[in-house]
């Protein structure tokens, strides 16, 4: 078991902070006053939107934190960060200034409860570790890669790298280096 944390950082709308890149600094620079320690941070990432929606892109990047909170309580604190850069739940996959993903919290798996994907509503989804679309998503897995080449999912034991040569080759080129 691994004693990392990681937390997805994403947005593709403005905030009182700025544009998405500015909105994810501003978020980094604020974890510590909620007790959260940033050890690393990975490139930022301009990144398409889920296929089907029609959204302006996405800057994504991943986190290396430290925290001595369970992960419930250091998802909530997550989620009150989202809501003081503007984040509200009405509408999955909806265009958002602030996304913060507890992607693995030191390797535990915590399986998930209730209805996700499109049936799931707005709000925020359970717990569920590791995160449930982790292992499908080039926008989280390349910048996870940055701050934790040695990863390995804590459930199906693959590496980062075997996760993404899994990725259809177009998904993986998609993503870009963030300018700005």
């Amino acid at each position: 078991m691994s004693d990392r944390i990681l937390v997805a950082l994403g947005g593709n709308q403005p905030s009182v902070e700025g544009p998405p890149a500015a909105t994810l600094r501003a978020a980094l620079a604020m974890m510590p006053g909620f007790g959260v320690k940033v050890v690393s941070v990975a490139p930022f990432y301009q990144t398409p939107a889920l296929a089907g929606y029609i959204q302006p892109d996405y800057v994504n990047s991943v986190a290396l934190i430290e925290a001595a909170d369970p992960p419930q309580v250091l998802l909530d604190k997550l989620h009150r960060i989202e809501a003081l850069f503007g984040r509200v739940r009405r509408e999955r996959w909806a265009p958002r200034p602030l996304d913060l993903d507890l992607l693995d919290f030191r390797g535990e798996v915590v399986p998930a409860e209730g209805p996700r994907g499109v049936d799931a509503g707005a709000g925020p989804l359970p717990l569920a570790l590791p995160h449930p679309g982790i292992a499908a998503r080039a926008f989280v897995l390349i910048p996870l890669r940055d701050v934790a080449p040695d990863w390995r999912h804590p459930v199906t034991g693959k590496s980062v790298g075997e996760l993404i040569d899994a990725l259809p080759e177009a998904e993986v080129r998609a993503i870009r280096p963030h300018k700005g």
